[in-house]
């Protein structure tokens, strides 16, 4: 088996590639796993390659998510998620925003007084261009009253670039999955203002948005594709060989000790959610100004 991640090392798409690795071969799914990375353009890069390269091939999955479905909007990518074959939804991860220890910041009350005041010197650290990080921004900036069309964000490639920047205090603030910043959360490092899920994290002491008073929910979710033009035989055997996978100690245990939450989806129903899913990041991304 081969797992294409469309990003650098360090980030959730490489993080999903590698405990879907782990969890196959520990449960005696498959002998053998290779993962590799094809970072760019929200994981569009590695989409094309990937629709030239697996198609009709029964032993290749793509690690794919919310931030593939803006990034192809939002860079025009003539190669989209129908010229793939949907197999399984997997994890969903509540976002979190946080400031370098040293900042001025304590709240989201801050953080929106900020950016009330100037939008442009509020900057962000996140993901990909049009991605879950992005989204997020755009819409915290437009509830604290800013124009989110001119949101200051820097899209970084991979989870540990967005990091450095944020340990730096080169950014004012960023967003990622809670389980990429959790380290330095915990060690006090980054302060966590607010995670995007309408509910808490078990066991973690990080207030949602809402309950603050900002009205936004954002769930950050992974799933994998196989190629186009794949037979009605292989699509099966994948989709059996990823359901026995999620539902084996090993996934269940990566997702306890990584904080994601199981959001796992059967191939057909994944293929209807992903039709609403672009539907409705469209419609985001329109209202905040990152797609016409």
């Amino acid at each position: 088996m081969k797992i294409t991640a469309p990003a650098a090392a360090g980030g959730g798409w490489d993080s999903t590639a590698r405990a879907l690795q782990q969890a196959m071969t520990e449960a005696g799914v498959v002998t053998s796993v290779q993962v590799v990375n094809v970072p760019g353009a929200a994981g569009t890069v590695g989409l094309a390659q990937f629709v030239n390269e697996a198609r009709g091939r029964g032993d290749q999955l793509l690690v794919s998510g919310f931030v593939m479905v803006g990034g192809i909007l939002t860079n025009g990518s003539p190669v989209t998620l129908d010229q793939v074959t949907p197999i399984a939804r997997l994890t969903g991860e509540p976002l979190v925003i946080v400031v370098p220890k040293d900042s001025p910041i304590q709240s989201v009350q801050d953080l929106s007084a900020a950016i009330k005041q100037d939008v442009a010197s509020a900057t962000w650290a996140g993901g990909s261009a049009g991605g879950a990080d992005h989204i997020l921004a755009g819409l915290f900036t437009q509830a604290a009253g800013g124009d989110a069309s001119k949101v200051n964000y820097v899209a970084f490639s991979g989870g540990g670039e967005a990091l450095a920047a944020m340990l730096g205090g080169r950014v004012t603030a960023g967003v990622s999955g809670y389980s990429e910043f959790e380290g330095q959360i915990q060690s006090g490092e980054l302060r966590a203002l607010a995670i995007s899920t309408a509910e808490r994290l078990p066991n973690v002491d990080v207030p949602t948005l809402k309950e603050q008073g900002v009205d936004i929910d954002v769930v950050n979710w992974r799933g994998v594709m196989a190629g186009p033009d794949l037979s009605d035989e292989d699509k099966q055997k994948l989709s059996a060989a990823v359901e026995t996978t999620v539902k084996s100690p090993q996934w269940q245990e990566l997702l306890k000790a990584r904080g994601w939450t199981d959001f796992y989806q059967p191939a057909d129903e994944f293929a209807g959610f992903l039709k609403e899913e672009n539907t409705r990041i469209e419609g985001i991304l329109k209202t905040i100004g990152l797609v016409q």
